[in-house]
């Protein structure tokens, strides 16, 4: 076994040992979920991350038949409507938890027989994908109050505030990906010049103390505050304050809350990037501030200098002292906190914490065109906005300064955050 075999099917097990991770310590009656937005039954979730890679890899490269009968009409992300999931006849959690291990040994066995750039592309759209489902499981842990998944987890480090903006010059810039980045998303490619005028970002994104003014201020009753779409999400959820902070009588500013974290119940500290909001919250408190969003232009060039860099700090990864990611910590941290990973312009946390919304709605490049995954992306421009940098449930191996991540503008179950840019 050569050392890019070892490599793929050593991810591929890592991130299957992850998964399992992620749902062994649930009883089963917590895998009987209620049909919300956010979350798919785990059972379902579980069995469309070994159909996925089946499909991709033993079916579609080595033309084998299902291991499942009726597979598609069960797991079919783009074919099985999301509420249906719940009335399905979904193989038990022992039958699921077996074809998660025939599929996986099945492509582990098929390696040698379908190598080359088209099974090194399936192979990688496999194992981003079961990395991106399993930051789903910890989104639907955290939506139901389960208890914080049993993986690996680093304290805490304490850091200070920052604060302050990095000025961005004005002018012609290059963002997306290039032939030679290895794998890319369809919606990455390819690169092409942007102009920009110049601009100041934040260098850290909003903070919890920063965010609990907005609310101690009225920010979510005042109407001037909030786009038309935003006042009509604000009143049908009869939001008040982020979806998981707790008011505790007699506290000001951040002191007034508590935040749910999984199952427990945490102080809200202040320094902390406000987490669980959506588009219309970020851009109501933009509104409050005087700012905006940035573009996601504006947004990768802070990341970047504007140099083609898969990291803000260069091309390899070089541990836990730059970014909070891979669920090390198992929470936020402080926004002043990986001094080591600041981007050439002097901005922090570009990758980690907290997914950070953009003001840019999800479209598509110019040139583009649809990879075989025809489902991954085109079914969502111009309804979804754009995220980006990744948070710390994301996988280190996923993420990079040009991915693209997107979701409507109302979603406050994922692990979101924002900073701003000055109004000019």
């Amino acid at each position: 076994m050569d050392i890019v075999e070892r490599t793929r099917i050593g991810d591929l097990r890592e991130a299957r040992e992850r998964t399992r991770a992620l749902a062994a310590d649930l009883r089963d009656e917590q895998f009987t979920v209620p049909m919300l937005e956010g979350i798919n039954p785990i059972l379902w979730e579980l069995g469309h991350i070994a159909y996925f890679a089946e499909f991709w890899i033993a079916r579609h490269l080595g033309g084998r038949a299902p291991l499942v009968a009726g597979a598609d009409a069960l797991y079919d992300s783009a074919k099985v409507a999301h509420e249906t999931r719940w009335s399905l006849p979904l193989p038990s959690r022992e039958q699921t938890s077996a074809f998660m291990d025939r599929e996986l040994a099945l492509i582990a066995d098929l390696w040698d027989s379908i190598r080359g750039e088209r099974a090194e592309y399936f192979y990688r759209l496999a194992l981003f994908h079961e990395d991106m489902h399993g930051e789903a499981l910890v989104y639907t842990r955290q939506t139901l109050a389960y208890a914080q998944p049993s993986v690996t987890c680093r304290p805490i480090p304490a850091a200070n505030p920052l604060t302050g903006d990095a000025r961005i010059r004005g002018g012609r810039y290059t963002i997306g990906a290039r032939p030679g980045d290895g794998f890319v998303f369809d919606n990455e490619k390819w690169a092409h010049e942007i102009e920009l005028d110049a601009f100041e970002i934040a260098r850290a994104p909003v903070t919890n103390a920063e965010f609990a003014a907005f609310v101690e201020d009225g920010g979510y009753s005042q109407r001037g505050y909030w786009s038309d779409s935003g006042w009509a999400w604000r009143e049908a959820a009869r939001a008040a304050h982020p979806v998981y902070w707790i008011p505790r009588a007699g506290g000001r500013g951040a002191g007034a809350f508590d935040r749910r974290h999984f199952d427990r119940i945490r102080a809200l500290r202040e320094h902390e990037p406000v987490c669980h909001v959506n588009f219309f919250e970020a851009e109501a408190y933009c509104a409050w501030a005087g700012r905006r969003l940035p573009t996601e232009a504006e947004w990768e060039v802070a990341a970047t200098g504007g140099m083609h860099r898969r990291y803000p700090w260069g091309e390899d990864f070089a541990g836990v002292t730059r970014a909070n990611l891979d669920h090390w910590f198992g929470d936020v941290c402080d926004v002043g906190a990986f001094e080591d990973g600041e981007s050439p312009t002097g901005c922090r946390q570009m990758l980690g914490n907290v997914w950070e919304w953009t003001g840019s709605i999800f479209a598509a490049y110019p040139g583009f065109v649809t990879d075989p995954y025809r489902e991954y992306s085109e079914p969502w421009f111009g309804t979804h906005r754009v995220l980006r940098g990744g948070a710390w449930s994301t996988r280190e191996r996923l993420i990079s300064t040009r991915w693209r991540n997107f979701y409507q503008p109302h979603r406050r179950d994922i692990i979101t955050g924002f900073r701003t840019v000055k109004q000019t």
